[in-house]
């Protein structure tokens, strides 16, 4: 659901950085006065491996579209609303930046629909409510479920609001709202699941982690075995998992092939967007997650033909999960600086 700057005006997509701009000011203020530094490593770890989570899409059966993890709502049961929306804002800029994947201008919105609404709208009014205090794996995974498909519904509606907002006509609300709500709903659902399965291995592995988010609980000091197995799973799917992802459109490129046809919205060719297009071309290292000069085929065939895509993929997954990691360890050290 990365949003493209070919969606979105200058007005929208400058409107969408203040919100999101205030948003993290807020939840920066918030970690600097009330966090905990042993929550230090686990932020990091949760970042690279929600890096390489989204890398690996899966197919959506019937539908020819794919769709991937978000991780907002995961990262705000594990670490709070305010840590978890920089962690996610940590993922999203990387992306933006070092991959191209979602626009500059676009990032603004990137953040608020990916962020802000699972992280600080899903998790406090559908989680936090059908969870409660229990420590029940069966309410608290319905609660995962609940929240994961309402954030998503609402970042999709997000998507759907801010490009309206924006003038692009080819996209029409009614026409574009009925496609992205549905093709995002089995997103949720997986989602959903996928975070019930992380919180209950968590729950088995050091219980009291899922404390962390509560404001009246001590942060609990993550265990070593934990972090090393979550960044073994973070190199395991960045490496691995992400060569083996759908190579269908994701719920918004499938979305607005069906509404707006299949040559779907055209790049504006001078402006903010274009300057901003033309400053990403420089930042990104690995486009698209692949080498330079390697676009990914429709479909990676086995053999060697296939290999410079895979390689491209497996070392961009990695690279990106190292940098998230240190972005996140930068930002809250210069909180702590900040805070002495």
């Amino acid at each position: 659901m990365h949003m493209a700057d070919a969606l979105l005006s200058p007005a929208v997509g400058g409107a969408m950085w203040l919100a999101s701009a205030a948003a993290l000011a807020v939840a920066a203020r918030q970690l600097r006065t009330r966090a905990d530094d042993r929550l230090v490593p686990l932020m990091g770890v949760l970042g690279a491996f929600v890096f390489a989570a989204q890398m690996v899409n899966f197919a959506i059966p019937g539908t020819g579209s794919s769709g991937h993890l978000g991780g907002g709502l995961m990262l705000a049961v594990l670490l709070g609303p305010h840590a978890a929306l920089i962690v996610i804002a940590s993922v999203l800029t990387v992306q933006s930046l070092f991959f191209a994947d979602g626009g500059l201008l676009a990032l603004g919105a990137n953040i608020f629909n990916l962020g802000v609404l699972p992280c600080c709208v899903a998790y406090p009014l559908v989680y936090r409510l059908l969870a409660g205090e229990s420590v029940s794996p069966r309410r608290s995974g319905f609660a995962a479920v609940a929240a994961a498909v309402v954030g998503l519904q609402l970042g999709a509606l997000g998507v759907v609001l801010e490009t309206v907002a924006s003038g692009i006509s080819s996209l029409p609300l009614q026409a574009f709202l009925m496609v992205m709500l549905p093709i995002h709903l089995p997103i949720g659902l997986v989602e959903g699941f996928a975070t019930a399965a992380i919180l209950d291995f968590i729950r088995h592995a050091q219980p009291e982690l899922l404390a962390v988010a509560r404001r009246d609980r001590v942060p609990a000091r993550p265990a070593k075995r934990l972090l090393v197995a979550l960044s073994f799973a973070a190199g395991v799917t960045a490496a691995g998992l992400s060569a083996l992802a759908s190579s269908a459109p994701d719920g918004l490129e499938w979305a607005i092939e069906k509404t707006a046809g299949p040559d779907g919205v055209p790049m504006p060719q001078a402006g903010l967007a274009d300057w901003l297009a033309g400053l990403q071309q420089r930042t990104a290292l690995l486009p698209d997650y692949q080498l330079p000069g390697h676009a990914a085929p429709a479909e990676s065939p086995p053999g060697p033909a296939g290999r410079p895509a895979q390689v491209g993929t497996a070392l961009a997954g990695l690279v990106g999960g190292a940098v998230t990691l240190l972005l996140v360890g930068g930002f809250v050290a210069l909180l702590r600086r900040r805070r002495r």
